[in-house]
């Protein structure tokens, strides 16, 4: 068994019978049992964006850092013992030709994590290394690409960063790209997948990559539902029944066939995507900032400096780790409990961390809603890790099947 940590916040608890990120009573046995499960299971987290928040706070993350939501002891603190890093590559480096060039000194930069810290960290390939690696006191880490501009219309490319130890591709971002049209981008130029995207989906099929369909249009996700030939993901999306008419999030329809496919819902944390108050803040906010960006063409760094500047201004309040149990719970309901896991997007939502999941601390909090809502530790397991590897394998499988 690993060594179990409590936080400041749940010793608190222990004494008093409540915690800061409930406002509530809480159940001192039940928390203990989370608490206790959370360091028992393999917690495994398919969305970090490290690398990206890393740009504006470089910060050795092997210790306890001042900024962002993950770093080895808070991870240890909370249970976690497997991290898909995203590569995050901005629409702008495929419109500047930069993607490959960046997302390649990226994972340089991931690749630095464990060799510089290989106490603490190391590189996974496969949900059978994960496995192996438990409960050995590191944290493994394993590579996504957020954003399929990398891959600059060659097929050679995707061989490139298989080989690098990508293991899944989200297929675009915030803008349409070359492979598919973009949930937030009214421009849908491929009314989908585009001719190459196809080509790109039935590659990954036989390499054996994973499909992410976080950020892509309703288009776009039955197009790759109806070509791909093995389970497809969303890493870090959320329930669209919480955010009406939000297409970042997935429509009940769609969670059906994910799972029909055999897929997996990873659920973001982030309050825009879990709580239906805080995201209608969050969508009239973006309106008025679109707006103002637009007509005084913002762009690079003074677009930033007006975000960051206005966002401060106008908080739009926070979610629950409650929410975020809310969402897996109605996944469960609708399809089961075996095609629903956990995918934050810690370090890529900013200031829209759930009270109680505040950072890679706070999953013992997340194990204590589910227990309340009765569901059992076998359940646990499976949501924790146990069906993101599932189908990991059966995609690595089909792959090695079709070389």
């Amino acid at each position: 068994m690993k060594k179990i940590w409590l936080s400041p916040a749940i010793l608190v608890a222990f004494l008093t019978g409540c915690t800061s990120w409930t406002q509530e009573r809480i159940d001192p046995v039940l928390m203990a049992r989370a608490q206790a499960l959370a360091h028992e299971v393999l917690v495994l987290d398919t969305h970090m964006d490290i690398p990206y928040r890393l740009e504006e706070h470089n910060e050795d993350i092997s210790q306890r850092t001042e900024h962002g939501d993950f770093d080895y002891p808070r991870a240890r603190q909370g249970g976690l013992d497997a991290v898909f890093v995203a590569v995050y590559v901005s629409p702008e480096k495929e419109e500047n030709g930069t993607a490959k060039t960046y997302a390649d000194k990226t994972i340089d930069v991931v690749e630095s994590f464990w060799s510089k810290s290989p106490d603490k960290f190391e590189p996974a390939r496969s949900a059978e290394e994960v496995e192996r690696q438990f409960g050995n006191g590191k944290v493994s880490l394993l590579i996504g690409i957020e954003n399929g501009a990398p891959i600059e219309g060659d097929l050679t490319n995707l061989k490139h960063y298989y080989d690098r130890g990508v293991r899944y591709i989200t297929l675009s971002h915030g803008k349409s790209n070359h492979i598919c049209d973009s949930s937030y981008d009214p421009n849908r130029q491929w009314g989908g997948l585009s001719p190459f995207g196809r080509e790109l989906v039935q590659e990954m099929n036989r390499q054996g990559m994973i499909i992410d369909i976080s950020h892509v249009s309703d288009e776009a996700f039955w197009d790759v539902l109806e070509l791909s030939k093995t389970p497809v993901v969303a890493t870090h999306s959320g329930c669209r029944h919480f955010t009406p008419g939000w297409e970042r999030n997935l429509s009940d329809e769609m969670i059906v066939a994910l799972a029909d496919k055999g897929g997996v819902v990873q659920v973001a944390f982030g309050g825009m995507f879990v709580n239906t108050r805080v995201h209608q803040k969050y969508r009239k906010r973006w309106d008025v900032m679109d707006a103002y960006i637009e007509k005084h063409g913002l762009k690079g760094h003074a677009r930033q400096q007006y975000i960051e500047k206005y966002c401060a201004a106008h908080p739009v309040g926070r979610a629950h780790v409650r929410d975020v149990a809310m969402h897996i719970d109605h996944i469960a309901r609708l399809v089961g409990a075996e095609h629903v896991g956990l995918g934050s997007d810690f370090d890529g939502v900013g200031e829209h961390v759930p009270v109680g999941l505040e950072d890679a601390s706070g999953y013992p909090n997340l194990i204590y809603e589910l227990l309340k809502m009765d569901y059992g530790e076998q359940d646990i397991r499976n949501i924790c890790a146990g069906n993101f590897l599932r189908v990991w394998k059966q995609i690595t499988n089909a792959g090695m099947k079709s070389r």
